[in-house]
């Protein structure tokens, strides 16, 4: 049976869909209207050059904050990666990472918070797909990165996604960069599942929340996972409802795929995270903080062995 659009089990999602919504709308008010960007690539592509220095971003929800954090920390060491490689909210820093924004830069974003601006709400209770469309996700990404597509940003930027029904894994590296965003940001009974070219695509997590493998597939040479899917079973958020059901059900199908990529990383950073819900978009400052911290202490770590690799 569907919901009215004003019913209690609707409202609880889209509460959680605008919760992801003030995380991804930090720019909201620095960006322009959008326009249209080429085609997406199959995983074929790479880049062109092998890349001495990949960072991967993992998945997390809210936790991905604390990729702004690390990202800070990699800055304040001139650690500049020559790959960025994103799944979920880490496809979302990444790709302005990758377009040349700076950790203080995304993190003064982040506090300019417009749900309205990224949570596009689509009418038809349960008997939709999603109660987000992504549309609005998709255009904040191709304005903020002023329209170029991924292959003409400042780093070389692979997006991971989820092929459906195949469950195949999809990497983006060229083309329209807000679709391949939206596309690895598509948590399943949240968005709608994006299509183009007669392919559905869902969140990169389900298969690969931490791509370290699409990192070594590129020919990375050193590969620094930054893992920020780390749980508390007793920091739930009551209040988030089914959206935090859902997400702490992605959170236990995400943790051995994590872990067994993390093992084909050189470095894994692990933000101190657990005490926060992944659903608490509103502990936007202590996981930049955390983020921050943990960055710090294995940035001379990442820069040693970037000497001795020279």
């Amino acid at each position: 049976m569907s919901e009215s659009p004003g019913s209690p089990g609707r409202r609880l999602w889209l509460r959680g869909a605008a919760a992801f919504g003030s995380w991804v709308a930090g720019g909201a008010a620095l960006v322009a209207a959008a326009q249209p960007s080429s085609t997406p690539a199959d995983r074929r592509h790479g880049p062109a050059r092998a890349p001495r220095l990949a960072v991967v971003l993992g998945a997390g929800s809210a936790h991905g904050f604390a990729h702004i954090g690390v990202i800070k920390a990699l800055d304040a060491a001139g650690i500049r990666p020559d790959l960025i490689v994103g799944c979920s909210a880490g496809a979302l820093v990444g790709a302005f990472w990758a377009a040349g924004f700076s950790g203080s830069k995304m993190e003064t974003l982040a506090d300019r918070v417009r749900d309205q601006d990224i949570v596009d709400a689509v009418a038809g209770g349960a008997s939709r797909p999603g109660m987000v469309l992504g549309q609005a996700l998709q255009n904040f990404v191709n304005d903020g990165t002023d329209n170029r597509p991924i292959n003409g940003l400042a780093t070389p930027f692979l997006c991971v996604a989820t092929r459906y029904p195949t469950g195949e894994l999809q990497v983006f590296d060229r083309g329209d960069i807000g679709f391949a965003v939206r596309a690895s940001c598509s948590i399943p009974g949240v968005f709608m599942p994006p299509s183009r070219q007669g392919q559905t695509y869902l969140d990169g997590g389900l298969v690969s929340p931490l791509p370290v493998q699409t990192a070594r597939a590129a020919g990375a040479g050193l590969v620094v996972a930054v893992d920020v899917g780390a749980s508390n079973t007793d920091a739930a958020d009551p209040a988030a409802g089914m959206y935090g059901l859902l997400m702490r059900s992605f959170e236990i199908m995400g943790d051995s795929l994590r872990r067994n990529e993390a093992a084909l990383a050189d470095i894994v950073i692990r933000p101190e995270v657990s005490r926060i819900a992944s659903t608490d978009f509103s502990a936007r400052h202590a996981l930049v903080e955390a983020g921050f911290m943990a960055g710090a202490r294995l940035a001379p770590v990442i820069q040693e062995k970037l000497r001795l690799r020279r």
